[in-house]
């Protein structure tokens, strides 16, 4: 690898798109506990 090689960032859209799976896996994983509570106290 040469220094002056491109940084190997990823594209715009690629980021976006990483960036939104993130926070569609976190919603994700609060709405499972949030539905595990109700299920235990039901």
């Amino acid at each position: 690898m040469l220094w002056s090689d491109p940084p190997d960032e990823p594209p715009e859209e690629l980021r976006d798109m990483q960036a939104r799976l993130h926070r569609m896996g976190i919603v994700l994983a609060v709405a499972a506990i949030v539905v595990m509570v109700l299920i235990m106290r039901g």
